[in-house]
């Protein structure tokens, strides 16, 4: 069985380079938008989507890497597919947009077209372009990304295939963890982590920047910096995100041989309350990187239902209902006192425990 992994790479193309680039996401923009207005008309006038083959024909002579033009039309027809799938289940599923040039964002090589050499990566048509490799690459690489960040940054990204390799335990102990929002995470230990609340850090400054942004002319240069400055801010919340839950996963990892965590439905959750919290923790992140980095550190990292892990006492399994402010667990059989979070961390950990609910088990979309 072959594991695929993620590599991010700074790139530093020359100003020929980058003209290049933003030309090439311009042609996909625009190709996007033809495909989708073909597909509109195709389907007003016989009452069928084109199949992916004729879209694939549309996208000859766009003057971008040919397999690269490929898959625009494959993630049209993919969107198209998945838009009629889910209204036909009964779901809410929206139509694919035209794009303006600031939703082009990448450019993707999925087969060939590409190479490491040295310290650049040689792209087809850009030649070679300097690149920061932080960490060497382990495995065979497979696709290609080509990102540009809404601050201007661009970043390349690597699909690669690593073949899976034995598991054998760390030996360590085992422990169970509650996800939350006033605690970013209780272990059934007692042992709590504090959510750091990184948005909230920011959220004065980004407003700011953002009230700023309505002041400027649509299409001058002021307002292109102005938006430029609000995405410099986004993306240090994500960088410092993305830091706490790096340092976070792989320090729990390396301490246990076995991780009980609950199964949540955060993207549900955040559509029904504390959206905005809710994201900016970052569960789902959290919980893939715990999988992929439990592989290498002799850790195994297990899923459980989350259901009623609040309203359960741990000691006796008698339930009771909970209010949201209550924050202590009081048993009324057993008289058992346990803090509400340490209480759903140790009904996780018993959970995760139980005969046929070990093993590994990757969870939404995997995010590195």
């Amino acid at each position: 069985m072959e594991l695929k992994r993620a590599y991010k790479f700074r790139l530093y193309p020359t100003i020929t380079q980058e003209k290049e680039l933003d030309t090439h996401r311009w042609r996909s923009k625009n190709l996007w938008n033809t495909l989708l207005d073909f597909a509109i008309k195709r389907y007003n006038e016989t009452g069928k989507f084109p199949t992916k083959s004729q879209l694939q024909s549309e996208t000859k002579k766009t003057g971008m890497y040919s397999q690269s033009a490929q898959d625009v039309s494959h993630r049209l027809h993919k969107a198209l597919l998945r838009c009629f799938i889910m209204r036909k289940r009964g779901k809410k599923a929206g139509f694919p947009r035209f794009k303006n040039i600031d939703r082009a964002k990448s450019i993707y090589y999925p087969q060939s077209g590409f190479s490491i050499v040295g310290k650049k990566v040689k792209i087809t048509p850009f030649g070679e372009i300097s690149m920061v490799i932080h960490r060497p690459i382990e495995g065979t690489m497979k696709t290609l990304s080509l990102k540009r960040e809404s601050s201007g940054k661009w970043f390349a990204v690597f699909t690669v295939e690593q073949e899976t390799k034995p598991f054998i335990s760390n030996g360590k102990g085992q422990i169970g963890i509650d996800l939350g929002l006033k605690t970013f995470a209780t272990l059934s230990n007692g042992t709590k982590i504090g959510n750091p609340r990184h948005l909230a850090k920011w959220e004065k400054i980004l407003a700011k920047r953002q009230r700023n942004i309505s002041r400027k002319k649509k299409g001058s240069k002021s307002r292109f910096l102005a938006k430029r400055k609000v995405a410099n801010v986004y993306e240090k919340i994500q960088n410092s995100r993305a830091d706490f839950l790096h340092k976070t996963s792989i320090q729990l990892v390396n301490s246990y041989s076995l991780i009980g965590i609950e199964r949540l439905q955060s993207q549900e959750m955040a559509e029904h309350a504390y959206g905005k919290q809710i994201n900016d923790a970052g569960w789902n992140r959290f919980a893939n990187m715990m999988v992929y980095k439990a592989e290498n550190a002799g850790c195994q990292v297990v899923f459980v239902d989350a259901k009623d892990t609040t309203k359960t006492c741990h000691v006796c399994g008698t339930k009771k209902n909970m209010s949201l402010y209550e924050r202590t667990y009081v048993c009324d059989k057993c008289n058992s006192v346990t803090d509400r979070d340490i209480n759903a961390a140790q009904n996780i950990l018993h959970r995760a425990t139980t005969v046929g609910q070990t093993g590994s088990h990757a969870w939404g979309d995997t995010n590195e």
